[in-house]
């Protein structure tokens, strides 16, 4: 399935229905008061999350959402049928703003959670709503109100615990696998990942989510290869995992520059809890990792842990502690803040 985590739709909801003109006429009645029913309410354009959904594909096809509008008014007092509401099921994470990129309408974060972005119109009244000592037979009734109408930007923000982030080819989606179930496309070139990948981990009673998006490279907040428009799927992690190749010529200006990167996007990453994965410590001998580990930990005053996702060695020692971490950032925040642009 193509992954999509950008879409702008038009959407509107339906017009109510128009209220009716109608007068009884029954046999020995000659002169009977008015009956018009009234019109019916249009559809309203609901928002859904589902956590069964990851990408926002679904809207690059269709781009136009109409409601149904109301039903108009009979006679014999018969109101209008309500129009149908229109639903747009989206991923949990799905953020919705307005045409103007800047506004936020809605952050859906819980699976189920539903948001009305445009309410349909009222049905008008029919003229039986009219009639009074002064004037029994009204010939007038209302017409149903028009529907709200917008542009909205539907932008997926993928809910996850834990980031991966680094540069191509250090190994994030060869870690991912080891940590997890998912199977993200793994080979030995530059930017294989494309889109973002989840998987999902569980330490004893602890289960939580692990990111892995596209690498990054010097000058990525400016377009360079990827650039960081996938940054904005980590912006809701409570712990980065900085994964950085061992065999790398310099794995300390390897942080840097995946550092830098996280700086000058900002959204609140760069004070993210983060933990360094030194990565393919299979491919040295002990005495290099281990160096190369000392160095970074001085350098960057973050814990860092000596792994190899190839042969899983270390793995789990790292993922006990994010699973403790990760625990403690619940309880503390049981809802991290959404980061806004």
């Amino acid at each position: 399935m193509r992954f999509l985590d950008s879409a702008k739709i038009w959407i509107e909801a339906g017009h109510g229905g128009a209220g009716c003109v109608s007068f009884r006429r029954e046999k020995f009645v000659p002169k009977g008061g008015p009956d018009g029913g009234d019109g019916g309410r249009g559809g309203n354009v609901i928002a859904r999350a589902d956590a069964r959904l990851n990408t926002l594909v679904d809207y690059r096809y269709r781009q136009h959402f109409r409601a149904e509008r109301g039903g108009h008014g009979m006679g014999k007092n018969r109101h209008g049928r309500d129009g149908r509401d229109v639903v747009l099921v989206v991923p949990v994470g799905t953020q919705i703003w307005d045409e103007d990129g800047t506004t936020l309408l809605a952050d859906l974060t819980r699976d189920g959670e539903e948001v009305v972005l445009a309410r349909g119109g009222r049905g008008g009244r029919g003229n039986a709503h009219f009639k009074s000592p002064t004037n029994r037979a009204p010939r007038h009734a209302e017409p149903g109100e028009p529907g709200e109408a917008r542009w909205i930007w539907l932008k997926l923000k993928l809910l996850a615990d834990v980031g991966l982030v680094g540069l191509p080819n250090a190994g994030k989606s060869s870690l991912l696998a080891a940590v997890s179930r998912a199977r993200p496309k793994i080979a030995d070139y530059p930017f294989t990942t494309l889109h973002p990948h989840l998987g999902a981990v569980r330490v004893d009673d602890t289960d939580f989510v692990v990111a892995d998006i596209p690498g990054l490279i010097e000058g990525a907040h400016a377009g360079a290869g990827l650039g960081d428009r996938f940054l904005a799927h980590v912006e809701r992690c409570r712990i980065l995992v900085h994964v950085i190749d061992v065999t790398h010529e310099d794995p300390l200006a390897a942080w840097r520059t995946v550092r830098g990167e996280l700086e000058l996007y900002g959204h609140g990453l760069p004070d993210r809890p983060e933990v360094i994965a030194l990565n393919k410590c299979d491919l040295v001998d002990a005495d290099r990792a281990a160096g190369v580990a000392a160095a970074l930990e001085a350098a960057t005053g973050r814990r860092v842990f000596r792994v190899s996702a190839a042969t899983r060695a270390g793995v789990q020692r790292l993922v006990d502690h994010l699973a403790a971490e990760v625990d403690a950032a619940r309880r503390a925040a049981p809802e991290p803040e959404p980061a806004l642009p």
